[in-house]
């Protein structure tokens, strides 16, 4: 029950927006000086023959936990000392060289290894000696958290007695009964010993001040805070859900205030003895599940015609806000006489029977208001709305829980019941605040008129603040389930150490800063990309080719230097991973040969460029412009707009034609057919003019007429011209067959056409035989 209240502590504090507190474990404060070994040797030996008996105490456990929690951070501590006198001597050691085989080595240069060798076991002496206490200390730990789980699992697994047997009911009645004569009787006796003292009229006034400014918070402080939240309703329609949910914090934030006042008031009176201080002593937390309740569902189930985000029906609302509020009064109202009741001398029969009453209404109105949250959305005119799935399950598992924890209590597992009934409606209400804040998220991110203003990571921010919420809410969803804060410290401490490789550790601190010198490298290598892209190669000679090839080439090294950089500064001793290394290089020889076959082509198509973007190429029947050079393929663009993907290994091994390699000068070829019986000399000064008078054609050397022979149907002529522009080949290959075909006309030289005869050798079958 306790863990239950720290969740639901924190689950406050998360919902009224503040930052969560870490939970801090109170430790001594450990010194940088080795601790005394004798002292910890005596805490290891008690602390192991704690372990060794099944039936210690979960207080002896939990003290001898927390004590061996400071010694193993001192130690911890302890085994990274003199990292850097060992650097030192590491290198001195190897600037020695290794030592000879044949043993015979200068005696001086012998005495320094082994002056410096006996250095060094002196230096890891105190590392060694910490190490071996840490993993003593974290062994005992964790024996110690195996034995608390175990204790919490049988004391769930144990069938108790029934709390429907009627002689357990008498019981419970009379501890009840009890408890109120004896609170009375407390306090009858309180006020009369502080009046006979004179401590009463000295306090009374200020108990009165802080009574009234108690209910002051409770009442005119949240109607106030209400009327603010209208007033903030109308304001700025991109933060108003952000500021309605700070305000709606502040609504929950006041009257809980005011519940701390009320009972500071009722506790300075002194008048209260040890039952009745139990009582005093959990009204805060009981208040808090009332105006959590009263809160949330406020949020969940709005008044009015507003729909609120879930999208219910005003009958459906309602019912949702009176359960919620029902359910907040019986967790109230059970912490209240669960709190009187904790030093009551009582059976196991009795306090299951008190524990039943409650157990059983919380399952009717927690089944109620499961069938409420799986209560399909109200359609909003045109708007579509889903259909509620997410809201479905969780309806079914609430009604389902419901059932069986009222179940397993009434056949004795009444520790089980209470496990599973008081997390699920904590759950319930932390899975509802997390909705809330993701919907204010996504509101505040709302969908932009220009669609080009809802890209990026614009568009991301609700999907990343859902995953922090996410991971932000799991240590208090573990709070709720029955984790114990030494659970999650003990989470944390073991992330915070790392995993080793070989003598190297790494921790979250090594990663972070590997993080970061690989962003900055990353960073300043793509700033000077496109520095020398914009600003420096432009102005050189070089062609685009080879600008984009020094410019990709930097990116490759600039990569790699802070990858390297970046490895060095997190401490990461590379030489421990040459075995895994070895390893892969053989996987990447047989699996990964096409890629690093690429790879390579593509480092070489970088360095000796026989390929450059902007090219026109023909490689594997593929025809087309170089659009961009990766490390892996290269991308060219055909001339029907089309991108087709070459591999590297096909430009560097196989054969490529480049027709824009170096110049864009090139050749283009026109045949020309005419009809036998025209005169050839005239046809080929018609060619040549064509040819010269075109703009592309270049003179030198001048554009040729060739008679090619004699064709089936035609005497064949091709023109063959330079042109100064190779990719207008086609154009103006057009252009030249247009003015040919005007030259023809005008000159009467005819272009013939193949002509076939067909004869027939007895059409005289093809006659129909039927007389007419």
């Amino acid at each position: 029950m306790i863990r239950h209240f720290i969740a639901f502590g924190l689950l406050c504090l998360c919902i009224a927006g503040g930052p969560v507190a870490s939970v801090a474990q109170e430790q001594a404060t450990t010194e940088l000086a080795l601790p005394d070994a004798n002292e910890f040797e005596r805490l290891a030996e008690r602390a192991e023959a704690i372990a060794a008996r099944d039936d210690a105490s979960l207080f002896a456990i939990s003290r001898l936990r927390g004590e061996l929690v400071v010694w193993r951070d001192a130690f911890l501590e302890r085994s990274e000392v003199n990292t850097g006198r060992l650097a030192t001597v590491d290198t001195q050691i190897a600037a020695l060289g290794p030592a000879p085989e044949s043993g015979e080595e200068a005696e001086s240069v012998a005495a320094r290894r082994a002056e410096l060798t006996a250095q060094r076991q002196a230096l890891m002496a105190p590392r060694l000696l910490a190490q071996e206490a840490h993993a003593r200390a974290n062994g005992l730990i964790g024996e110690f958290d195996a034995q608390s789980l175990q204790q919490q699992t049988s004391e769930l697994t144990v069938r108790g007695p029934s709390p429907l047997n009627p002689t357990h009911i008498g019981a419970a009645m009379a501890a009840l009964w009890g408890l109120v004569e004896v609170v009375g009787a407390e306090v009858t006796a309180g006020v009369f010993t502080q009046r006979q003292s004179g401590q009463l009229a000295r306090e009374l006034p200020r108990a009165l001040v802080l009574f009234i400014i108690g209910i002051g918070l409770l009442g005119a402080g949240r109607r106030l805070v209400t009327r603010w939240r209208s007033r903030v309703a109308t304001g700025a329609r991109r933060l108003r859900p952000l500021l309605l949910f700070a305000v709606s914090a502040v609504q929950l934030i006041v009257p809980l205030v005011g519940l701390f006042v009320l009972s500071e008031a009722l506790q300075s009176l002194d008048i209260f003895g040890l039952r009745g201080g139990d009582v005093v002593a959990a009204i805060p937390l009981a208040g808090s599940f009332v105006i959590l309740g009263w809160w949330l569902s406020r949020l969940i189930f709005p008044t009015g015609v507003t729909q609120g985000y879930l999208g219910y029906d005003a009958a459906t609302r309602a019912t949702g806000r009176m359960l919620s509020a029902a359910i907040a009064w019986v967790m109230a109202i059970g912490t209240l006489i669960g709190a009187g009741l904790r030093t009551m001398e009582m059976t196991p029969g009795a306090e299951a029977a008190f524990e039943w009453p409650f157990l059983f209404t919380l399952g009717v109105l927690f089944w109620r208001f499961g069938r409420v949250i799986a209560t399909k959305p109200q359609a909003r005119g045109d708007e579509v709305v889903s259909a509620g799935r997410m809201r479905g399950y969780l309806g079914r598992v609430a009604t389902i829980v419901a059932i069986v924890a009222p179940v397993l209590a009434a056949i004795g597992y009444t520790a089980a019941g209470i496990a599973l009934l008081g997390p699920s409606i904590l759950s319930m209400a932390l899975i509802g605040v997390l909705f809330l804040l993701q919907r204010i998220a996504h509101d505040m991110t709302q969908r932009p008129d220009n669609e080009e203003d809802f890209r990026g990571m614009y568009a991301l921010v609700p999907v990343i603040v859902s995953f922090v919420l996410f991971i932000a809410s799991l240590p208090l969803f573990a709070l709720i389930w029955g984790a114990r804060v030494d659970d999650l410290i003990e989470l944390w401490t073991r992330f915070r150490e790392g995993f080793a490789i070989g003598e190297t550790r790494i921790s979250p601190t090594d990663f972070l800063m590997f993080a970061a010198v690989f962003a900055v490298g990353y960073i300043l290598t793509r700033f000077i990309q496109g520095t020398l892209r914009k600003s420096v190669l432009p102005r050189t000679r070089l062609d685009l080719g080879g600008q984009n090839a020094i410019v990709a080439g930097f990116g490759y090294v600039g990569i790699i230097l802070a990858a390297i950089i970046a490895i060095t500064s997190a401490g990461i001793d590379l030489s421990n991973l040459a075995i895994v290394a070895g390893a892969l290089s053989v996987g990447i020889g047989f699996g990964l040969q096409n890629i690093v076959s690429n790879f390579v082509s593509g480092i070489i198509l970088l360095i000796e460029r026989p390929v450059s973007e902007g090219d026109w190429i023909e490689v594997g029947g593929q025809m087309g412009y170089v659009r961009a050079i990766s490390v892996r393929s290269t991308r060219i663009e055909t001339f029907d707009r089309t991108d087709v993907i070459i591999p590297n290994a096909d430009l560097v091994s196989g054969q490529v034609t480049n027709w824009t390699r170096g110049n864009l000068v090139g050749r283009v070829i026109v045949p020309v057919g005419v009809a036998y019986g025209t005169d050839v000399d005239k046809v080929t000064e018609i060619l040549r003019g064509i040819a010269e008078n075109h703009p592309l054609v270049v003179m030198t050397p001048p554009p040729a007429v060739l008679f090619q022979g004699f064709g089936a149907d035609s005497l064949d002529f091709e023109i063959r011209a330079i042109l100064r522009d190779v990719n207008y080949v086609l154009v103006t290959k057009s252009e030249m067959n247009h003015a040919i075909t005007k030259e023809f006309a005008a000159a009467g030289i005819e272009i013939p056409f193949a002509q076939r005869d067909i004869w027939l050798r007895n059409p005289e079958v093809l006659k129909d035989p039927t007389p007419s």
